[in-house]
C-alpha cells in the first residue's frame, strides 16, 4: 500500500523550485553585470590619458587621428563576422577572445612608442571590441529564457548591466584621469618610475596598463562563471559555413520584422547624437571656460557626468516602461528626452551668459539619461523579436547601425559652421528616431515562425500587437 502524500508536499514541491529558478535567474544577473563592469572599466580607464600618452610618445595630431580611424574601421569591418561568430561558436569562447585581444592591445598601447606598433595595438582593441559587442547580453537572455521560459522578464538584468557598464565607464575616466596627477606630485614617483623604466613606463601609460590587468581578471571571470549549454564541436568547415549564414540571418531580419527595423534606425539615430557630443562638446567647454586646460577638465567631467546619467536612466528602464505603460512607448519618452537635451545645447550654443553654462550641463545629462532610458526597453524588443540562433548577430547590426550613422554625422557636423545648427541638425535626426515610436501596430513577421516573439512579460502589452518589452545599448565614449 503506498503511503498518502503528506499534508502540504504538494504545494512546497512548486514552491523549492520556484525559489530554485529565482536562485539561477538572480546569479544571471549578477554575473551579466560583473562581466559589463570588468569589460568597460579598461577602456575608461584608458580615455582619459591616451591622446595625452600619443603626444608624449612623439606623435603627431595627424597620427593620433589615424590611430583612432585604425580602431573605428576595425570595428566596423569585423563586427557582423564576430558577431556571428558567437551564434555559432557560443558566447563564453567569444568574451575569453575579447578579453585577451584586449589584454594584449592595451600593453602595447602603454608601451609601445612607434606608429606601427600602435596601430596593431589599435587595430587589436577595435577587434575586441567587436568580439564583445554581444555575446555578453545573449549569454544573459539565453540563460534567463532557458531556466524560466520565454515570458520570463528580460529588461531588469539588461538594465541593471547597462547601468554597471555606464558606472565602470565613469570610474574608469576618473581614475585614468587621476592616477597620473597623483603619480607626478607624490613623492616624484611618475618620474622616478620614467627613469626607472628607461621611459618604457610613463605616468600616463599606468592607467592604460591597470586596465590590462582588469582585462585578464575579465578573462578569468568569463572562463570560470559564464557556463552555457553544451554546443555541437565546432570544426573550421563548420564555422566557415555558420558565419556567412548567421550574418546573413540577422541582416535580413532587419529587412523582414518592422520592430527589429524599428530599433536599428533608432540605434542609428542614438549614434548620430552620440557623435555630434563626442566631436563637439570639447570645443564647448573651452569656450565655456576660456581655457584648453580647464576646458579639458569641464569636458573630462561632464563625460564622467554622462555616463552616471546613463547609468541612472537604464538602472529607470523598468519603471519607464511601466510608468508608460510599454516598453515602446518608453523608447519614446527616452529618445524625446534625450532630443529635449540636444535642443537645450543648440539653444546655448551662441549664448554666452555664464546662466548657459548650467543649461549646457543640464542639456548634456538629459541627453545620455534619456539614451539611458530607452537602451533596455529597445534591446528587450529586440531579443523577443529574434531568435537564440542569431541573438549576437543581432546586436552586432545594432551596434554596426549605431557606429555607421554616428561615423558620417561626424564627418557632416565636423563641416558645419560652430553655433546652433550641428546641434539642430542632430537633435532632428534623434526627433525622427523617436517619432517612429509613435507608430502603432507592427505584429510578428508572419511568414516566419521562428522569429515569432515569445511574448511580453506584462499582460498589459499583451493586448498591444506593436510594444513587448525592451546596448551597447549603453551610450558610450569609445576611447
Amino acid at each position: 500500500m503506498t503511503g498518502t502524500p503528506r499534508p502540504g508536499a504538494d504545494r512546497t514541491a512548486p514552491e523549492r523550485a520556484g525559489q530554485e529558478t529565482e536562485a539561477v535567474l538572480k546569479a544571471a544577473r549578477r554575473r551579466y553585470v560583473v562581466v559589463c563592469a570588468l569589460f568597460w572599466l579598461p577602456p575608461g580607464l584608458a580615455m582619459a590619458p591616451l591622446v595625452l600618452l600619443f603626444t608624449e610618445r612623439g606623435m603627431a595630431l595627424a597620427a593620433i587621428a589615424g590611430f583612432f580611424a585604425a580602431h573605428s574601421l576595425t570595428v566596423a569591418a569585423v563586427e557582423l563576422p564576430t558577431g556571428g561568430l558567437s551564434d555559432v561558436l557560443g558566447r563564453r569562447p567569444v568574451l575569453a577572445a575579447a578579453g585577451a585581444l584586449n589584454a594584449i592591445a592595451l600593453l602595447i598601447v602603454g608601451l609601445a612608442g612607434t606608429a606601427w606598433v600602435l596601430v596593431l595595438g589599435m587595430v587589436l582593441m577595435g577587434t575586441a571590441r567587436a568580439l564583445a559587442s554581444g555575446p555578453a547580453e545573449a549569454w544573459y537572455v539565453d540563460t534567463v529564457q532557458a531556466t524560466a521560459g520565454p515570458d520570463a522578464d528580460l529588461r531588469t538584468g539588461l538594465a541593471r548591466g547597462s547601468s554597471a557598464t555606464s558606472a565602470a565607464l565613469a570610474i574608469g575616466l576618473m581614475l585614468g584621469g587621476s592616477v597620473p596627477w597623483l603619480l607626478d606630485r607624490t613623492a616624484d614617483l611618475g618620474p622616478r618610475l620614467t627613469r626607472a623604466t628607461s621611459g618604457l613606463v610613463l605616468p600616463l601609460s599606468v592607467p592604460v596598463l591597470l586596465g590590462a590587468v582588469v582585462e585578464v581578471l575579465f578573462l578569468c571571470y568569463v572562463l570560470a562563471a559564464l557556463r552555457e549549454p553544451p554546443r555541437p564541436p565546432a570544426t573550421l568547415r563548420s564555422v566557415l559555413r555558420g558565419v556567412p549564414g548567421a550574418v546573413l540571418s540577422g541582416v535580413r531580419l532587419g529587412g523582414r520584422d518592422a520592430m527589429v527595423r524599428r530599433i536599428l534606425l533608432s540605434a542609428a539615430a542614438a549614434g548620430s547624437a552620440l557623435a555630434a557630443i563626442e566631436l563637439l562638446m570639447p570645443g564647448r567647454a573651452v569656450s565655456l571656460t576660456g581655457a584648453p586646460e580647464s576646458g579639458a577638465l569641464l569636458f573630462a567631467a561632464l563625460a564622467c557626468g554622462g555616463f552616471v546619467c546613463a547609468g541612472l536612466g537604464s538602472h529607470l528602464a523598468p519603471s519607464a516602461a511601466r510608468l508608460t505603460g510599454s516598453g515602446g512607448r518608453a523608447v519614446l519618452a527616452g529618445l524625446g528626452t534625450a532630443t529635449a537635451g540636444l535642443l537645450l545645447l543648440a539653444a546655448t550654443a551662441a549664448w554666452s551668459h555664464p546662466v548657459s553654462t548650467g543649461l549646457v550641463v543640464a542639456g548634456f545629462g538629459l541627453v545620455y539619461l534619456g539614451l539611458g532610458v530607452a537602451g533596455p526597453n529597445e534591446n528587450e524588443l529586440l531579443h523577443r523579436r529574434v531568435p537564440g540562433d542569431a541573438r549576437a548577430t543581432a546586436l552586432s547590426v545594432q551596434s554596426l547601425a549605431q557606429q555607421s550613422v554616428g561615423a558620417v554625422t561626424g564627418v557632416v557636423v565636423g563641416a558645419l559652421t560652430p553655433g546652433p545648427l550641428p546641434w539642430l541638425l542632430t537633435a532632428a535626426v534623434l526627433l525622427a528616431g523617436a517619432l517612429l515610436w509613435t507608430r502603432r501596430g507592427d505584429g510578428p513577421p508572419a511568414d516566419e515562425a521562428r522569429d515569432r516573439p515569445a511574448g511580453p512579460a506584462d499582460p498589459r502589452e499583451r493586448q498591444e500587437p506593436e510594444p513587448t518589452t525592451a546596448t551597447s545599448t549603453a551610450p558610450t565614449v569609445e576611447a
